[in-house]
């Protein structure tokens, strides 16, 4: 799978482009792997808050205590995961890949136990901490090496740009299977009670076939995760450091970090897709409670979302096309596209809108999916440029830039579940405060697109350009 393709694939008299091309088939196999995570973490982005206000039926100041300690922890495992990683020895599958093989049937089981609604009550914040912990800490376990993979599938830019723009695809896709499998399953349930129960009667058999109803859920999409995995083990050949001579010494994990927190593109990098990525998870994880109850548009949330993902999905080759011709920078300004819109749909609450806001809202969310994943390889070929007789570095970048931006996310959606705590949000009840209405606008459109706004100003600064790339490309060449 990881062979060029055909004789045609590399230049005349030149085997390192031969060696170094990627086949469509690798790079699937490669892009298939990056779905799991994302179908398992689409499901629990869209509609875990949900299911712990209105199934689990906790305070919204405990959903936001399992929300942020839950990324506070996966956030940890990052540095941690980076530490270990940069130490290990290479296998006869690779270094990354044990890793990612280790950790997937520990990530599957905490999942499925993350949606069971235990019997007993005064303990379910502590058991839904627990598992939603273990879950975001093993995910990434796969996430940073599967995220450093990309440096050891080929050397040539433009082939880890075409990788990085499949993957980010098929991830998309699978947001979008995620998001799909656990909303079309539960709608229907949410919908035939919503606002139709009588109040009077006990609702317990309620909760009971609507956690039986996220229960199967569950259980199908840890079916397609286990797939994911099969074919991206089956189909990816790791390859080792093609830089890295044998005298060359693994970089010291503590000096890597304090080197990467020197080196001035990633610091820039880093700051300006934190409060992108923030941004866009604000908008997942209030956008079911949004249409609830502030918009009336309990009976389309699944269409919509589903709008959001599929636009998502098929404008990734449209950004990629855009990047190649004129820049990531100045692809990032696509990003900005989803804030007029949201705006719009919180002050005029209408269906039609809503789905315009819907379309909008995927193509930059695609956006700002692909390019912080496209830079990040530049800034650790100008890093590698700066200290060529280091090596290991790579998930130090990864693992530290998946760390801020979890911590980062992690602060939003805690902060976002305790604004809804304090404004009195009550679970389970059909019509919600005004107050509580308002937080939700405020978490849906003023919120995202401050932080959207700010993310982008920062990103002026960032000082890798398109002819600073070829740049680099033709020094790290040579020292090839």
């Amino acid at each position: 799978c990881s062979k060029p393709e055909g004789p045609g694939a590399a230049r005349l008299g030149d085997p390192a482009a031969a060696e170094y091309r990627l086949s469509v088939c690798s790079k699937l196999c490669y892009a298939i792997g990056g779905a799991p995570n994302q179908v398992a973490g689409s499901a629990a982005a869209f509609f875990l808050q949900i299911y712990l206000l209105d199934i689990a039926h906790i305070t919204p100041f405990h959903a936001s205590l399992v929300l942020f300690v839950g990324r506070a922890s996966g956030a940890v495992t990052d540095p941690v995961a980076g530490f270990f990683i940069s130490k290990s020895r290479w296998t006869k599958i690779g270094r990354l890949m044990p890793w990612m093989l280790a950790c997937t049937p520990f990530t599957v089981v905490s999942y499925f136990f993350m949606w069971y609604l235990p019997p007993f009550v005064a303990g379910r914040v502590a058991w839904y901490l627990t598992f939603y912990c273990l879950f975001q800490a093993l995910t990434t376990l796969f996430q940073v090496p599967y995220s450093a993979l990309t440096m050891f599938l080929s050397t040539d830019q433009k082939e880890r740009d075409s990788a990085t723009a499949y993957r980010m695809t098929m991830e998309v896709l699978g947001t979008l299977i995620g998001a799909a499998l656990q909303g079309q399953i539960v709608a229907s349930a949410h919908v035939s009670h919503h606002c139709t129960m009588n109040l009077s009667v006990n609702t317990t058999s309620h909760f009971i076939s609507l956690h039986d109803v996220y229960m199967i859920a569950a259980g199908v999409i840890v079916g397609v995760y286990l797939l994911g995995i099969v074919i991206f083990f089956l189909g990816v050949k790791e390859k080792d450091d093609p830089y890295a001579l044998t005298s060359d010494r693994a970089i010291p994990f503590c000096k890597g970090l304090r080197l990467t927190m020197k080196h001035g593109p990633y610091v820039k990098l880093t700051a300006s897709f934190l409060l992108i990525s923030t941004a866009v998870q604000l908008e997942q994880s209030n956008f079911v409670l949004f249409c609830t109850h502030a918009a009336d548009l309990h009976n389309h949330f699944q269409y919509l979302v589903a709008t959001i993902l599929v636009s998502s999905a098929v404008s990734i080759p449209f950004w990629q096309k855009i990047l190649q011709r004129f820049g990531k920078k100045c692809a990032a300004c696509g990003i900005s596209w989803m804030i007029p819109f949201a705006v719009m749909l919180v002050t005029i609450p209408d269906l039609i809108l809503a789905y315009f806001v819907a379309f909008f809202s995927g193509l930059s969310i695609a956006a700002s999916l692909l390019l912080p994943w496209s830079m990040l390889p530049d800034v650790v070929d100008n890093f590698r440029l700066q200290n060529p007789h280091r090596k290991g570095h790579e998930t130090i970048f990864y693992s530290s830039y998946v760390f801020f931006t979890k911590m980062s996310t992690g602060i939003g959606l805690g902060i976002s579940a305790a604004g809804l705590e304090f404004t009195g949000y009550k679970p389970g009840i059909c019509k919600q405060s005004s107050d509580v209405i308002l937080t939700l606008k405020i978490l849906i459109g003023a919120v995202p697109a401050i932080l959207i706004i700010v993310g982008l100003f920062i990103l002026l600064f960032y000082p890798i350009t398109e002819e600073s790339r070829k740049e680099t490309k033709l020094a790290l060449e040579v020292l090839r």
